[in-house]
């Protein structure tokens, strides 16, 4: 049975299940909010250690912007009436991403959110936001260079987003796309790779459930034989 310590998620397909089913790529955003909630429950359930969700990459500023406005007004009311929440559940919520673009509001509250759960144990959720792993690990190189240091992989794996955080175990992507997209693209070196056919909202926690089996059930090389 291989030790399962870190998914990563691709929540893709929320836009196409508003479209088909609300008339509404933004009612596809909120539906989705289900799906997150209970992807943490089942985490929990299944005593994982780190959870990391792409939540708005670099590239999604390309989108309309009402859609943008909408979606993170998602996530400030989600912040705001799920955080005592977070804490009764021992939730660490960590933001990884270039912080600088959002305004002074979000800023806030994602510094707040983060200082809340700090202390928390059971489970930490990674928010990839204004996400890009070129960026990432361009800006790494960029503090190596800085600090006079030698390129070194220990060296780039400190000044990731993810120092400290183990790579993922699983990387879980909906909505019928077998891609990247621009995630985590250093930290999926060895990672079990999952593509799923449905759109996020539809998501269920028997299809969860039967990936986190299905990766105990794997035979891991690494390399080796």
């Amino acid at each position: 049975m291989n030790p399962l310590k870190h998914v990563a998620i691709i929540m893709d397909g929320n836009g196409r299940w508003g479209l088909k089913h609300k008339s509404s790529r933004n009612a596809g955003h909120r539906a989705g909010l289900n799906t997150i909630e209970m992807i943490i429950k089942e985490t929990l359930k299944h005593k994982i250690d780190y959870l990391t969700l792409y939540t708005f990459s670099t590239e999604n500023w390309k989108r309309p912007k009402k859609e943008i406005n909408f979606l993170f007004k998602l996530l400030e009311n989600f912040l705001l009436k799920k955080i005592n929440l977070l804490i009764k559940n021992e939730i660490k919520l960590k933001i990884i991403g270039n912080k600088k673009i959002f305004t002074k509001k979000l800023n806030k509250l994602l510094n707040e959110s983060e200082k809340k759960t700090k202390n928390n144990k059971k489970l930490q959720i990674n928010l990839a936001l204004n996400y890009g792993s070129k960026y990432e690990i361009l800006n790494a190189l960029k503090i190596i260079n800085k600090s006079n240091k030698k390129i070194t992989e220990k060296n780039m794996e400190k000044n990731l987003y993810t120092k400290n955080v183990p790579d993922p175990d699983i990387l879980i992507r909906t909505g019928n796309t077998n891609r990247l997209s621009n995630f985590l693209l250093w930290q999926l070196a060895y990672t079990e790779i999952f593509f799923h056919k449905k759109l996020w909202p539809d998501f269920k926690a028997k299809d969860y459930k039967q990936i986190i089996n299905k990766f105990k059930s794997l035979k891991r090389n690494f390399g080796n034989i």
